[in-house]
Parts: structure tokens; sequence; C-alpha cells
């Protein structure tokens, strides 16, 4: 599963990324349409925007820093959510230009529900990440990054069996550890 949600959000990343860094100008649409930055803040994050969304989703994909990578788009996720929630809040008819487009469209176009409602399944994605970073194929595997936490997890499991204890996974006391074994 984890595998599954670490490539599915990279390619959510990398797809809506490629699409607003090949209409630049569009993304300038898209991000003054929100009515919510100064004017000054407008292009540069109009063109950071992709190469962060780019960015994300290229060390997803390689499964490098999965679980900090998966805080970041969920913190990312929600910065969009809460955009399309005001846009939504204050009356204003926009496409949130997610994955292309935006800007302003005639009334009774707009599908904030749906565009909240497909955010919050991608952030879904990202907490899974979060908790259980640990996927195949992926650059974490390889350098061996996650695997102490894990190992401390399993030997809590063995003890607890052992000893009778009610320890939780991933408590920092371990009963072999305290007890010199």
């Amino acid at each position: 599963m984890g595998t599954l949600a670490r490539l599915g959000l990279a390619a959510v990343w990398l797809v809506s990324g490629a699409i607003k860094l090949a209409s630049p100008g569009q993304t300038f649409i898209a991000v003054q349409a929100y009515d919510v930055l100064p004017s000054a803040l407008v292009r540069p994050v109009a063109t950071a925007l992709p190469l962060v969304e780019l960015v994300l989703g290229l060390l997803l994909l390689f499964g490098l820093a999965t679980r900090w990578v998966a805080t970041a788009a969920l913190v990312m996720l929600a910065v969009l959510v809460a955009g399309i929630a005001q846009s939504w809040a204050r009356g204003l008819s926009i496409d949130c230009g997610c994955f292309g487009g935006g800007g302003h469209v005639a009334a009774g176009q707009t599908e904030y529900p749906q565009e909240i409602l497909r955010d919050t399944g991608f952030a879904v994605l990202a907490v899974w990440l979060m908790v259980r970073p640990r996927s195949f194929f992926s650059v974490d595997g390889w350098l061996g990054w996650g695997r102490r936490r894990a190992a401390v997890e399993d030997s809590a499991v063995e003890d607890s069996a052992e000893t009778g204890s009610s320890a939780a996974l991933g408590d920092e006391y371990s009963p072999s550890i305290a007890e010199g074994k």
C-alpha cells in the first residue's frame, strides 16, 4: 500500500507541476484569481508553485525522505484546500487551477466541493506516508532509513510477547535494553 500511495501522490504532483510549468501565464492567472496575495507576490508564487510541486513529485517518485516530503505535501494540500474554501466562502467563481487552467469562470461552473474532496483524498495518501513511509523501490529503503525504528518496533513486539508486557509499539523504553538483555 505504501508504494502505491507514494507513487500515486508523486504522479499527482508531477502532473500538476508539469502542466503549470508548461503554461506559466495561466498559472499566474490562476494564482491571481484567488485574490489573497498582494500583487507583488502573485508572480513569485506562480513561478515557485510548479517547481515545488515537481520537487515533491520527484522526491516521492524516488522515495527519498518520504516522511518529510509527505509532511510538506500535506502542508501544501492544506494551503490549497484553504485557498479553495476561502474562494467558495467569499463567493468567488474560479477554477482552482490545480491541474492547469484556473482563473475566473462563470457562476455555477465552480466545482469547490469536488476539488476539496479530491485534495482531501490526496491528503489521506500524505498522512499514510507520514505514518508508514517505508515502501518498495525507494531510495529510503536502499539507504536503510527507517530500519532502526522498524527494528526497535519489532524488538518491542518480541519483548512484549516474552514478558507479557503491554508496551505500545514505538515506545522508546525497551525492556531488553533496560534489563540488560
